[in-house]
């Protein structure tokens, strides 16, 4: 049920001494028995160290670097391990990490899972399992932070909720209602890109 391209990637990034998984919504979806429509990759090499492995990328971005696998028309997204240690208020996002970082920077737990399909292990450092088993919606970065520093994740968590039929935390709930304003302040790019995916997810 994995991309092929995405396995492809994978190895071809483990070869080079690099640690690589599939991650993030794509597992979630594995979970809940669907196919899913995107697989991302999470690496411990760096975005020049992608680049350089593979003559069909191109890196992005500025706030936090990525590379773009192109092919054809799918595109599959590879990040660095981020740091827990960045400084959430500065929204410093270019400092890399080490997995069990990346795990804990990620938006909500039942995000944070990583499957390696070598050997066929999921890893999980937030208790996304466990959230998964009690169909919850649990923020990982601190609320005071996570909404106002990319608003757009608000619409992740409605999104993650009704295509799951998980509840959101209480807290969750608490955060969107207060940061909602906050929405008025992303850019029209990034809330269409967002919607579009929504739509585009049936």
């Amino acid at each position: 049920m994995i991309d092929r391209d995405a396995l492809w990637a994978i190895r071809k990034l483990q070869a080079s001494g690099a640690e690589a998984y599939v991650v993030g919504g794509s597992i979630r979806d594995l979970m809940l028995g669907k196919i899913p429509k995107d697989f991302d990759i999470a690496t411990s090499a760096s975005p020049r160290q992608v680049q350089r492995l593979f003559w069909n990328s191109r890196i992005i971005g500025k706030r936090f670097r990525i590379v773009h696998l192109f092919f054809g028309e799918k595109i599959i997204e590879v990040t660095t391990f981020r740091s827990e240690e960045e400084n959430f208020e500065e929204g410093n996002n270019n400092v890399f990490g080490t997995i069990e970082q990346d795990a804990k920077r990620r938006d909500f737990s039942i995000n944070a899972l990583y499957y390696n399909p070598q050997n066929g292990q999921i890893l999980d450092f937030c208790n996304g399992i466990e959230d998964f088993e009690k169909k919850v919606i649990r923020s990982l970065i601190p609320l005071k932070y996570s909404f106002s520093e990319d608003p757009v994740r608000m619409l992740r968590a409605i999104k993650y909720h009704v295509a799951t039929g998980f509840a959101l935390k209480w807290n969750v709930k608490l955060a969107i209602k207060k940061n909602a304003p906050c929405i008025s302040s992303c850019s029209t790019s990034r809330l269409t890109e967002e919607i579009m995916k929504i739509l585009s997810s049936g």
